[in-house]
């Protein structure tokens, strides 16, 4: 269905009737065992994936991980070497490529547009793609560029021309929305209203599927999110049960100065409250359930062992140390 307009007070276009659309129950992607291969890697290695319509979807993982190709395949941008893709109950190629493509909004990681054109000026040329669709001032009024709406797109910042990547791929009024990294670069204020466009987008039936660094952005927008590495979805859940299967509330680092003895870890992991240790950037990781039991005993074994603490730091569990856990290395690694 298409998103509607008064779930952000925007007005609707006047528009031709829908396009031909699959009305059955069929989710709105589903690919099963995709095959990309390059020279030297293969990017993505047998995923397989479903998305529910009206559902907020996450792809995280590093730099690397196939994320980018995933989600490029799924849009009909790039061809796989083998797997299936289907949107909405349609597959690419069998006919209805042009409707199918009506139905959705994307935002690259790295858009080119024309330098010359003005905001105004590109958001109604993506508008003449598609049949129905938004207001071009009310789009520009949405993603907060309207002291820029007359200005070239060769003269906007980084996170001004982002901005206008999304609102391109939100003129058409879509059904589906790919979202590859859609607030990097943007100010904490600026991601702000960008998760709110999201949100709003969402509330009002449509699907998004995104890829994101940012784990409190994963945490806040996705219903569910799956955690690749190396072409793979080695994890699928919502954000809370991922973080849950740690079996952790906190995380624990301790930074020993030199000197310190080598295997530490066995004794570290014995101790009350301890689920699980890692070391990471020279670092002691803890995975704890009960902070109050271990943190003295921590600080104790470390007395006994002879080894000095030079910095202690704890955080509440995340995503990215599910994948940490995981993997043995972070989100932001490549």
């Amino acid at each position: 269905m298409p998103f509607p307009e008064r779930a952000l007070g925007l007005p609707l276009m006047p528009s031709a009737p829908d396009v031909a659309a699959d009305e059955s129950a069929a989710p709105a992607v589903r690919c099963l065992d995709l095959v990309k291969r390059y020279p030297k890697v293969i990017a993505v290695d047998g995923l397989s994936l479903e998305v529910a319509r009206g559902e907020c979807f996450g792809l995280l993982g590093p730099n690397g991980a196939g994320k980018t190709t995933t989600i490029e395949i799924l849009e009909g941008l790039t061809a796989a070497d083998a797997g299936s893709v289907e949107l909405f109950g349609w597959r690419w190629g069998e006919g209805r490529d042009f409707e199918l493509r009506r139905r959705l909004g994307v935002q690259l990681q790295e858009a080119e547009f024309p330098d010359k054109l003005t905001v105004r000026e590109l958001l109604r040329v993506f508008r003449s793609f598609h049949p129905r669709g938004r207001s071009v001032e009310a789009v520009i009024e949405l993603v907060e560029l309207a002291e820029k709406r007359d200005a070239r797109v060769e003269k906007l910042s980084g996170g001004q021309k982002q901005r206008l990547a999304v609102a391109a791929a939100l003129v058409g009024d879509p059904d589906l929305l790919f979202l590859d990294e859609p607030t990097t670069g943007l100010d904490p204020q600026a991601r702000l209203k960008m998760w709110e466009l999201m949100e709003g987008f969402v509330a009002g039936g449509g699907t998004v599927l995104l890829t994101t660094h940012y784990m409190e952005e994963a945490a806040r927008l996705c219903d569910r999110v799956g955690i690749m590495d190396h072409g793979r979805i080695i994890a699928l859940d919502t954000p809370r049960s991922l973080v849950a299967s740690l079996g952790a509330d906190q995380i624990v680092e301790a930074h020993l100065a030199a000197g310190a003895p080598d295997e530490l870890e066995p004794a570290l992991a014995d101790l009350p409250g301890v689920r699980a240790v890692a070391r990471r950037d020279g670092a002691h990781v803890l995975t704890v359930s009960d902070i109050g039991a271990a943190l003295p005993a921590l600080l104790a074994a470390l007395s006994g062992a002879g080894a000095r603490l030079e910095a202690l730091h704890t955080h509440q569990a995340t995503l990215e140390d599910v994948f940490v856990h995981l993997t043995g290395r972070g989100l932001r690694e490549n």
